[in-house]
């Protein structure tokens, strides 16, 4: 059944709270209560760490046959160990052609896809740069989903009603995305200012592909999974990061305060979950969510609070911008090299 054409988020018209019925504090086993996924496939990238772990458990004991994708295939192994219905495959997300030919694999095996939800990220590194020569966190956290979403786009439409979430962050708040220099060769490289592009370019992303894909039943959401504790995100930010912004003492243990107030792993990916799986969201796409809720939009009058990291702030205008929508797609064919209409 297809969807009305006029019902899209550009520029943010469709970002209004919902009456979902959760909040900051839901977990996954709240969201997920009384649906059943049996039958349907899902792929979680970073689906064996952190709130992605959480995730393809949620998902895999409701019923969903689940494919995780990952670099480090002896350590994902190690985690993902004893849980049923997930299938363990190799991708790099930093390797176009490992995206492709897990892609093939995938379509390959003639199955549809119901859920892809493209969580794999990092954050706080160094400048580093892919064999094209394009830095590491607009790869990793936004042309690879891209690149996956094109290749995997039979499947998805295969489904007859499929879902793609992009975990984006509150950090898209920290940049809009640079189109005079998203790759960094003009200005100085700043760790945060790539990772807020990226994030950004998430939740366009998200926008552009759901008013493409809905005519084919594909609907797309981005998300913020909340300040988390106990994942491995930060894993290459140095000590003193931490120590700056307070986080932690000297010897990196995490203040008793700080941590109270993070959300645990599975309050993290609630809001994953919902987006994945939600009928609240059977004739809604294209928003940016945040506390298991449909977000509101933010046009720059409201900062991040960093001594409640549970309230909401909501999406930057900028991020939901039609013409930034769109103009990001076509970059995005360019850099990667692939044509996508989404027909």
């Amino acid at each position: 059944m297809k969807t009305t054409l006029e019902n899209s988020n550009y520029n943010g018209k469709l970002q209004q709270p919902l009456n979902s019925g959760f909040n900051a504090s839901s977990t996954t086993s709240d969201v997920i209560k009384g649906i059943d996924l049996t039958g349907k496939i899902a792929i979680v990238t970073g689906g064996n760490a952190g709130i992605g772990l959480e995730t393809t458990k949620t998902l895999a004991a409701a019923g969903a046959t689940v494919v995780v994708p990952a670099r480090d295939v002896e350590k994902a192994k190690k985690n993902l160990a004893g849980i049923a219905n997930v299938e363990l495959e190799t991708m790099d997300m930093m390797d176009a052609k490992s995206i492709d030919a897990f892609a093939e694999k995938f379509l390959a095996s003639g199955r549809p896809l119901h859920v892809l939800i493209n969580n794999a990220g990092i954050m706080w590194v160094p400048l580093r740069r892919d064999s094209r020569g394009i830095e590491s966190q607009l790869v990793t956290n936004f042309l690879a989903q891209f690149e996956l979403v094109a290749k995997l786009w039979p499947a998805l439409k295969q489904a007859n009603g499929a879902r793609v979430v992009n975990v984006s962050s509150q950090g898209h708040q920290f940049a809009p995305f640079d189109f005079a220099d998203p790759n960094f060769e003009n200005r100085a490289y700043e760790t945060l200012q790539g990772y807020g592009q990226s994030k950004t370019a998430t939740i366009l992303f998200a926008v552009e592909l759901d008013n493409r894909g809905k005519e084919h039943d594909v609907r797309a959401y981005s998300l913020h999974p909340g300040s988390i504790g106990g994942t491995e995100l930060g894993r290459e930010a140095p000590l003193e990061l931490f120590q700056k912004m307070g986080f932690v003492d000297q010897n990196g243990q995490m203040y008793p305060e700080v941590a109270a107030k993070l959300k645990t792993i599975p309050q993290g990916a609630a809001t994953t979950v919902w987006c994945a799986t939600s009928p609240a969201l059977d004739q809604i796409g294209g928003v940016y969510c945040e506390n298991v809720n449909v977000a509101f939009l933010n046009k720059g009058d409201i900062s991040p609070q960093q001594e409640d990291p549970k309230t909401p702030t909501g999406v930057r205008d900028y991020a939901v911008d039609e013409v930034s929508a769109k103009t990001l797609w076509k970059l995005a064919e360019k850099m990667t090299g692939i044509r996508f209409n989404a027909d």
